[in-house]
Order: C-alpha cells, then structure tokens, then sequence
C-alpha cells in the first residue's frame, strides 16, 4: 500500500504574514487542501498523513472534512526541524502500517503537483525501491565564495534539482533516520539528501517546472497564474 506524508510544519517566515503560508487561502482554499486534493483524487493513494503546527491541527481537521478529504488518516504535530517533523510522521506510520508499505513523501505547499508526477514517481519506485523526483537544471550555474563574482562554471547536463514526492518504503525511512540520530545528522529535511549521507543512491522520477514550491509571495502569483492556466490545444 503507499501513503502519502504531507509536511505542513512551517511558520513561513519568509512570506512575512500573520498566518502560516500553508494555510493561506487561493481561490477560496487553503494551500494545503490544493496539495491533499492531489493525493486524494489519485487511485493509488491509500491513506494520508499530515505533519502540521500543533495549533493548527483542529483547523486542518475541520478543513479536511469541508473538502471532503477523506483518505486523511492522521495528523500529528511537528518537530523543531524538517527532519524531525518527519521523523514524528513515521513514528505514527510505523504504529498504523507495515514497515514494507510505500511512504510517499511531499512538500504540503508544493501543491501543482500532478497525478502524473505522482504516478512515475511509483513507476520508478516498483523499478527501483526508491524514488525522487526531479526536473533537469536548464539554466547555466556558476560557483561561487562570495555571491558576486566567479570563473569558475558547473556543467549544467550534470545537474539535477529535486522536488517532491520522495518515496521510500517505510522501513528504509525508519532505518535512514535512525542511522542520522547515530551519526549525528541534523536538519535534513530532504530525504534524498539524507540518504545521500548515508552512501544511498538516489533514482529520478518525472518531475516539472509547474511542481512549484510556495515559499514568497511572489510564488502565490505563480501559483495563482497556473491555475487558471489551460494548455493551448497545439501543444504535445
């Protein structure tokens, strides 16, 4: 079976506003709910849980019931960082599932993310045991010391950007956090990068640029644009 774990913890202190940007409305909805309406309508999702603000809980709950979200199962408070509001969302995992079960891990205020997305990140996962998603860097990248000057260039065909979902069977997520608590790992929020310290290797599935993580303001807008955006018929 394969869950989805929605990471909705944040305070959103860059977007400068009196509520958490996951709960911020966007054509009457919280972003949150555009994020849950995803996984709710994909047929191979079997349960959700969301790791949000302890204050916030109740609210999520009667949002879930408004929007008719009913493969939420749980919602439990998150931790002091990313790693560890995950790491509290699979302990709750691990007392309702089998460790052999999928645990599809999302960002809860990436919520252009596509049924789709979605379904090649399982595609690569049933291939592979694991999968992140990503999109190829298009642009060019310089390093840089200082942020204002550089000669020295990375080859953009080596480069990936990931987004999320990350799956992993619940087992393999258990063991990875338990090895950070060992080694002294913190703060990883992502998962790929975490299994990355500790000598995993990491699979690609289809990600996109429209799989926009809402961090500004100026993401709103965005997020806004493309949901009133339709593909022109012409495009493949």
């Amino acid at each position: 079976m394969i869950y989805a774990l929605l990471t909705a913890a944040g305070i959103g202190s860059r977007m400068k506003q009196d509520i958490p940007k996951q709960f911020m409305h966007v054509d009457n909805k919280p972003i949150i709910i555009h994020t849950l309406e995803a996984f709710q309508n994909h047929p191979n999702i079997d349960g959700i849980i969301v790791v949000t603000l302890e204050s916030w809980m109740d609210v999520l709950m009667a949002y879930a019931k408004q929007f008719n979200i009913t493969k939420l199962k749980w919602i439990v408070p998150g931790g002091e960082t990313g790693q560890e509001s995950i790491y509290k969302g699979l302990c709750k995992l691990r007392e309702e599932i089998s460790e052999d079960d999928v645990v599809m891990i999302h960002d809860g205020n990436r919520c252009m993310v596509s049924g789709e997305i979605i379904s090649n990140n399982i595609a690569v996962f049933n291939k592979y045991g694991d999968a992140v998603t990503a999109i190829p860097c298009v642009e060019a990248v310089f390093q840089s010391e200082d942020g204002l000057s550089s000669t020295e260039t990375i080859p953009r065909e080596q480069l990936w950007r990931t987004q999320t979902p990350h799956s992993y069977t619940l087992k393999k997520l258990l063991w990875a956090h338990d090895e950070a608590g060992k080694r002294g790992i913190e703060n990883t929020a992502a998962s790929c990068s975490l299994m990355q310290k500790l000598g995993e290797t990491v699979h690609f599935s289809k990600g996109s640029e429209e799989n926009l993580k809402i961090t500004t303001v100026e993401d709103i807008s965005i997020f806004k644009a493309l949901l009133h955006t339709n593909k022109d018929r012409w495009l493949k």
